[in-house]
This record gives structure tokens, sequence and C-alpha cells, in this order.
């Protein structure tokens, strides 16, 4: 496809008419199983007809409930087609999804089981969201993603998928990417579109334990593991990788929170001949190009065509060309000049840039400042430790002190753990940023559903 195309074409019929020239390449490996991109988009087609069957077309807010698999994929580029609303859904929202479904306004929902068999609901809500009303005037696909909630009420985030779309219009290699992100979270859903509009291999899972993981990628040689830190050092914890060939790796990205000094740098023990590239994103803005100091440095330069970044008061402020629409359930956060404050704190060092975490999780000890990751990366140096969370305890006098939740590889006695763990910290940590407190817990816990920490007090972590 020449260049000139590309400009004049919208993005997604750009994106449409590659993946017609890919009718032969591989397009999605499910269940042991390949499918081309031949098949791919005879899938399409079909579900094409199906919503023009059920009055499925430009405007109209359609849920997905399930998980990445033939069927699924090919819906959501036809839904794309058809310039409808999609509002994904993993199994893990499923206790939100009364809330979530009025709020986006879902008029359809198709749910998909784990053999990838579906049904189909219709909704009748009150008066639809504002926002998704005056979105419809601009006749363009659109996503609608919520964000966890873990600080505060959960939001609504609409996107413009067009808009979404324009940066997989220039063409890059493509990889044969494990959809280890969910699909209703914003980083799973950019994952998809890359792996297709690069002409790359969707490699479906079925379970996201490391297990399952690792067989996965032995079975369909992946070569690229798009995942988080707390999957990683769950990884390191199981030894699952000694279990399966997972040679074929050539890439590891990870995101969506912050990586320790120490997990890195075991990872890269584990998978010598992989590159390991820190991404960074947000729900509303997008996920920013980016490139790490290195394989083993926690250090990385964030922008690239489309995104503008600065650094105001230690404060990462971004400016994108595919921000979102807006919240459906809160105020404008973006500036008058279109820039938006990301909370996040870092640290700069020529062009590339080191994130110490939420301005939001940062815990004041006595008017002292404890960044977790520093507490965490401490911790996990301890070699019966396979996760460790930090986080803020309100204090009478310091206002805030350290807790940690630490999960073990092996059992032990909780009052010598405690003292080996306040050794350690001594010698790598000034005395306010101990933790005054260590809660034993399981691994399922430090992990959650969507392998990401969570700063803050649970109930169910006492010891």
């Amino acid at each position: 496809m020449n260049r000139g195309m590309d400009i004049a074409m919208p993005a997604i019929k750009t994106v449409m008419a590659r993946i017609r020239q890919n009718q032969f390449a591989p397009a999605i490996f499910w269940q042991g199983k390949e499918y081309s991109y031949a098949r791919f988009l005879d899938m399409v087609e079909a579900w094409t007809e199906r919503l023009s069957a059920y009055s499925i077309g430009q405007g109209v807010v359609c849920g997905v409930l399930g998980d990445y698999s033939p069927q699924t994929c090919a819906l959501f580029f036809a839904l794309m087609e058809a310039k409808a609303v999609l509002v994904p859904f993993s199994y893990a929202a499923v206790p939100e999804m009364p809330a979530f479904l009025p709020l986006a306004g879902v008029e359809r929902l198709f749910r998909f089981d784990a053999e990838d068999h579906w049904t189909l609901e219709t909704f009748e809500h009150g008066s639809p969201n504002d926002l998704v009303v005056s979105f419809r005037k601009r006749e363009s696909p659109g996503l609608i993603v919520f964000t966890s909630g873990s600080t505060g009420k959960p939001k609504g985030i609409l996107h413009d998928c067009e808009r979404v779309m324009r940066k997989f219009v220039e063409e890059r290699p493509g990889w044969r990417t494990v959809l280890f992100l969910m699909m209703d979270h914003f980083g799973g859903f950019n994952t998809l579109l890359s792996t297709f509009a690069y002409g790359g291999v969707g490699v479906c899972v079925a379970g996201r334990v490391p297990e399952i993981v690792c067989r996965t990628i032995q079975q369909s040689r992946a070569t690229l593991l798009p995942t988080t830190p707390t999957f990683l050092n769950l990884l390191l914890a199981s030894r699952s990788y000694t279990q399966f060939d997972l040679s074929s790796v050539a890439l590891i990205t990870y995101g969506t929170e912050v990586m320790p000094d120490v997990t890195l740098q075991r990872v890269k023990t584990i998978f010598p001949n992989a590159q390991v590239k820190q991404t960074y994103g947000l729900s509303e803005l997008g996920v920013l190009r980016s490139k790490s100091e290195s394989d083993d440095s926690v250090w990385v330069k964030i922008g690239g065509q489309g995104f503008e970044v600065k650094v105001v008061d230690d404060i990462l402020w971004i400016r994108s060309e595919a921000n979102m629409v807006g919240y459906l359930n809160a105020p404008n956060p973006f500036d008058q000049d279109g820039w938006m404050c990301t909370g996040d704190q870092v640290e700069v060092r020529g062009e590339y840039m080191r994130i110490l975490g939420r301005e939001s999780e940062v815990i004041n000890v006595g008017g002292q400042k404890v960044f977790p990751i520093e507490v965490e990366t401490v911790l996990l140096q301890d070699k019966n430790i396979s996760e460790a969370t930090v986080f803020g305890a309100k204090h009478p006098v310091m206002g805030q002190v350290v807790h940690a939740r630490v999960s073990l590889q092996r059992p032990e006695d909780p009052q010598a753990l405690t003292e080996r763990l306040r050794g350690l910290c001594l010698r790598g940590l000034a005395r306010y940023k101990m933790p005054v407190r260590f809660l034993i817990v399981s691994d399922e816990i430090q992990s959650g559903e969507r392998f990401k920490k969570v700063h803050r007090r649970l109930n169910d972590n006492r010891c």
C-alpha cells in the first residue's frame, strides 16, 4: 500500500485494507490452533451481516463480555467498521456491570463463553449519556473503557476509535503477541489493534496464571509478551519458566505500574535473549511510544509522534492527539491548552525519566515522602519474598507510617521474617521509610485479577 493511500484513507479503512492483503498469513492462535487472516476476515464479514440483522450500526452502544478469541476479535473489527460504540467487559468486570451498563447506555450485549459461543441481550436504559449522544454526530466508531476505581469511583472513558487507530497506520513489523492485558483495559485494546494492524498473530490465553501463559508461549512460539511487573514477579516466584521452552520470546513490554529494579534484573536473567522494554500510557491519553535507556534500566524516554510531554514540579504532564473524547461521569481533566496532569511523580535525567509512582500513593511520614517502589525494591531482595506491596497507614503523630504486604515463597515464622526484613530495610533505607508492620498474604491478594498492585489498605490482608 502506498503512503499516499495511507494519508488519504481513514485509519480504520487503511488498516482493514492492509489486513485483506495478509489473507494467507496466520492471524490468531487459540486453543492450540492457528487461524489465517482469510478465515478471520470471513468471521468479520459474518459479524457484519449479523450486526445488520440486529440493527447494530452507527452510534449503537454495544457491549462485549468475554476474553480474546477468534469471534470476539472479529466482532471488534466488525463493530468498528459499522461505526458502533464498543464497550468491552472482561469476566473480572461482571460484578460492576450493573453500574457500568446504564452509565455507558449499552443497548446490546454479546456474552461469550470459554468455547467462543455467544448470546445476545437487549437493554433499554433511561436517558442516554449526554457525551455519547454528542459523539454520535461524528459518525465515528467509539470505545468506552472504565478505570479501575482504585483511587475513587470508576470513571467511564469515551474514545474515538478512528483517532486511536491513527497511531497504527504507519506500517511496522508484526509480532506473535500474547494478548495478556484484558480487552476492557485500554492497554489491552491497544495491543489488539497493533497486533492486527501490523499483520501479527494474536495469541489468546485460556488463563493468566504463569503455567498457562508459559505453556501457551511454548505452543504458539509467541515472540512478544506485554504484561505487568506484578505478573512478572508471579512468574518468577512460580518458576513455571523452568518447565517450558520460552526461547521464542524476543520482546517483553511492561507497564501499568512501576517496575522494581530487582524484578527487572531477574527477568533479564531468565529471558537473556529478549529485549525488555518499559511502556507508558493512560486510559485517557492512549499508549505513548517509549524507549528504555537499556534492557536492565527503569529509565525511559516517552513521547513520539502525536504526543508531547513536560514535567512541572516533578509531575508528568502529557498532551496527546489521541486524547479521549471525555469522561462519561466526571469533569474534563484537560487544561485549556489540552494538557493533562498524569499524577505520576518522575525524576528526570536528560531525555530520560524514571517514574516513581502516583502522587496519590506517596506516603507522608512526618512530612517526609516515601515512594512505595523504593521500599518494595529492597524487600524483594529477600529470597523468600515473592511479592511486596507497600502502602501508607494512618498514624496519630506521624500522619502516616509505612506498612507492607508480603507474599512468601515458603512458610516461615512471622517473627523471624519480620526481624530479617527490618534488618534488610535498615541497611538499605532511611529509618522513616521502614515498614512498621509486615502483613503476610497470598500471591492472589497481591496480584488481583488484573495483575496490578493496590497501594492501600485492604480489608482481607491480616496475617
